[in-house]
């Protein structure tokens, strides 16, 4: 009897350590879990920083190609006194270049609305970045470098649009107008005989477009949608 007696106390006290040990993984595993917490915030941190500095970074370079552009084909091909900016053809009668101003919005639509244009703009840059820093978008690389482009060719033609790209020997009416250089055209195709008048920039918003499309359907669906 005292034999079995000492069994079944002996059985009794097993789980009180197994309970014990058991906490105490939980606690060590709530302070590892606190410990990675700690550590990995300060990486979010650079890598939102690094990502920050990439996107202006490109956007601005982007930008600038685009106005340098802009500047060096006006200073060689504008002539004050002509109405009609002859072309210069690189391939005759397909690909050239030939100044024009432009009004209004992405291939001359919409004219004499640049000034609503420029506070579209503005907002569209707003929508840029809260997309990338406040949703998230900067953890995907090829997505922040498209938004980057995008930004680059929206702050192109607001340049030109807030009258910062006006010179002196610009007609008057002109003065918040986008300056376009590249001459396109696809002799006897409707809409292409000629294609709109167009810079960097709006190449910029163009492509960026197409990229973000192509970008969305390459996206793998979430396992929470499936």
């Amino acid at each position: 009897m005292a034999d079995e007696k000492q069994r079944m106390e002996s059985a009794r006290a097993i789980p009180s350590h197994t309970n014990k040990a058991s906490g105490a993984s939980g606690t060590s595993g709530v302070v590892e879990n606190s410990a990675l917490e700690l550590v990995a915030a300060p990486t979010s941190a650079r890598g939102r920083m690094v990502a920050l500095l990439s996107f202006c970074l490109v956007a601005v370079v982007l930008a600038a190609i685009d106005l340098v552009s802009k500047s060096w084909v006006f200073s060689k091909h504008f002539s004050a006194d002509q109405d009609f900016q002859q072309p210069w053809w690189l391939w005759d009668g397909v690909f050239g270049f030939q100044v024009s101003f432009n009004r209004g919005a992405l291939f001359g639509i919409f004219p004499g609305y640049s000034w609503a244009f420029a506070v579209i703009s503005f907002l569209f840059i707003g929508i840029l970045l809260s997309w990338l820093f406040l949703f998230g978008a900067w953890r995907d690389r090829w997505l922040a470098l498209i938004l980057a482009m995008v930004t680059g060719g929206i702050l192109g033609n607001l340049y030109d649009r807030l009258g910062f790209g006006y010179r002196p020997e610009y007609p008057i009416q002109f003065r918040d107008s986008v300056r376009d250089w590249i001459l396109f055209r696809w002799e006897g195709v409707p809409f292409f005989d000629p294609w709109p008048n167009f810079n960097l920039a709006d190449s910029y918003l163009v492509v960026g477009a197409l990229l973000m499309l192509l970008h969305s359907m390459m996206q793998k669906p979430s396992p929470q949608s499936r």
